[in-house]
Formats: C-alpha cells, structure tokens, sequence
C-alpha cells in the first residue's frame, strides 16, 4: 500500500519510530532509484550524472550500474535540446527525470519548458510527465552562477506545477509525487541542505501530495509562511521568540503551484499577523503572489500589515559577508517577526 503524508499514521511534526534517518539528499537518490525500479518508464538524465561520477551532487551515483546506460543518460551541455528531448519522451510515454546540474542553468531551457512543455495540455490535452530537478539556493559561498532561486518564473507559468521541499521526507515524499504526476513539475531541492539536514524518512512507497501546506510549527501570535531552506531559519526564529513569549506559526508551503490556499488563509486568520519569508529576490517573489493572497481574502482578520522578507535585488554575491547580508537568516527572521508582533 502506498504511504502518504497523510496516512502513514504519525503526526508531521515527528514520527513514532525515528530509527531511520537520511540526509536530504540521500532521501532524493532513494525516490529516484525506487521509482525507477517500480516503473521501467521512469529514466534519469543531465550532465554526467552517469558512471561513478553520478552528478555534479552524486545523487545518481551507481544508477548507470543498476539500470543502464538507457536509463541514466548523460547529456552534453545543451539545456534547450535535452529538455526538448525529454519532452518528446513524455508525450510517447516516458516518464523522464532532468537532472539541472544547477538551477540557474535553467534559463538556457526557458523556451522549451514555458512556451512548449507547458503548454501542450491545454493546447491539445497532451500528458507531458517530466520532472525537472533543480538544485538551487545559495549560502555556500557558489556565486551569482549556481546561487539562484528562480522559482517565481515558473509559478507565473500556466501549465507547470512547482514544488521546494524543506525536509528529508519531504524530499522524498514530493520527488516520488513529481515523477507520478502527468503534468511537467519543476522540483527545487535546495542545496545548503543537502548534507547539512538529516531526518526520518518513511521506508518503501511514500508519497507527500502536491498542492498540501504543512504547518511545521503551531502559534497563535503570528504567522511565518516560508519553504525550502527558509524554513529551517523560521523554525529557530520561532524558538527564539518564544522564549519571549511569542508564539509563531511555521508554515511550510511545501507546493508552490498550486499554493495551498486554504492552509495559508487559515494561519493568517488565526494569528491576525504574517511574515512571508523566501531566499529568492523579494521583488516581485512568490512572498507577494500570497501577501496579495491574503490581502484579498482575510484583510478582516488582519491586526498588522503582511510583512516579506527576502532576498536583495541584487545578483547573489560570492562574498561570504555579502552574501550572508544579501538573504534571510534565522536573526534577520527573528528581528522581523518581533518588529511585527509588536505592530
């Protein structure tokens, strides 16, 4: 029987059994290779991530071994035409899985994906059942050319679902929905956590449905909607503010089209306050797509304007202080949650 977030029978905020523990990306290569071996039309392919080598981050690592070079395909540097390619191998019946060395690099496949993969069902109802793997995010010091968080482009995309995990489970809960789904799915994993983050992650089939919010941490004081690495510096945010007596929601989007918007009208109406918090650029960020959200459909609950908090509209810097002033941390969520639970 299939697992889900909602039915494996413990509470998201932590399992009964915690004896398995994965890290981030470890949980990635696992969905990948089981959906692999379920279904002999899922293949994997991206720049060297055959042979040993298995990728820039090694998440494929041993899959050439496994399954073959017909399923783990290296490509050369051309994002236009393999993912063209893979969309060509979605409409016949494939299930292909591109591995994005980085996610900056994902401009260079900008047409294919927006004007072609996007929007071939609703032109003539054609599945086109890819998933996109993008590692992106920065804090460790890789420069504006492999920092990028470009997610909002691709929201703004008819056609295309979008999803950032923030935990190993999820990692693997999201992946495996990801590669189930007919539509094209871009799926940013973010890169701080790869090694950094280890959690428990479900054994076997296990599925976290696209579309469906987690509220990682309940507060009654005020609202933190976040995902991806953020999350992680909203959670010790709100450990420090209540240790103040403040206490946060953490809401962890998960899915970022389509927006659960019941879970994120349900948090502001309850806390009356809203800190949106991303590592992308604020300016014109998914943080103003669900301030806008808000504004529209629970103004009246509302005791304090909704807040964002993101990155600089600047390319990301490789300086490490610059950097580290360029996007959000755990002090500057604190400092901007406090300011607004005091309004």
């Amino acid at each position: 029987m299939t697992q889900s977030a909602d039915n494996f029978g413990f509470s998201e905020a932590g399992p009964t059994d915690a004896g398995r523990n994965l890290t981030y990306i470890a949980a990635i290569s696992e969905a990948l290779a089981e959906e692999m071996r379920r279904d002999p039309n899922v293949l994997v392919l991206g720049e060297d991530i055959g042979g040993e080598f298995g990728g820039a981050f090694k998440v494929t690592k041993g899959f050439e071994a496994e399954f073959g070079p017909k399923r783990v395909m290296n490509t050369p540097l051309a994002e236009l035409g393999f993912t063209g390619m893979a969309t060509g191998m979605a409409l016949m019946g494939l299930r292909p899985v591109i591995e994005m060395q980085f996610a900056d690099f994902i401009t260079t496949a900008f047409d294919s994906i927006v004007q072609f993969a996007a929007t071939t069902h609703y032109r003539w109802g054609g599945a086109v059942p890819w998933v996109i793997r993008a590692p992106s995010d920065g804090g460790i010091r890789s420069g504006p050319f492999h920092s990028q968080n470009p997610e909002a482009w691709f929201v703004h995309t008819p056609g295309l679902k979008v999803v950032a995990p923030a935990t190993p489970a999820d990692a693997k809960g999201l992946l495996i929905a990801a590669i189930r789904d007919d539509n094209p799915v871009i799926y940013f994993e973010s890169k701080p956590l790869y090694r950094s983050l280890k959690g428990y992650v479900p054994a076997g089939e296990y599925v976290v449905p696209i579309g469906k919010a987690h509220l990682a941490r309940s507060g009654g004081d005020l609202s933190l909607i976040t995902y991806g690495s953020q999350v992680h510096e909203a959670l010790a945010a709100a450990e420090r503010l209540a240790s103040e007596g403040i206490e946060a929601d953490v809401l962890d989007l998960r899915s970022l089209k389509p927006l659960d918007t019941e879970a994120i009208l349900a948090s502001a109406r309850k806390t009356g306050k809203v800190l949106v918090v991303h590592a992308a650029n604020r300016l014109a960020g998914v943080g103003a797509e669900i301030a806008a959200l808000i504004a529209d459909e629970a103004f009246a609950w509302l005791d304090g304007p909704v807040r964002r908090l993101g990155g600089l509209d600047t390319p990301v810097p490789f300086s490490p202080p610059l950097e580290d002033a360029y996007r959000p941390n755990a002090t500057t969520v604190y400092e901007a949650a406090r300011e607004l639970a005091a309004f």
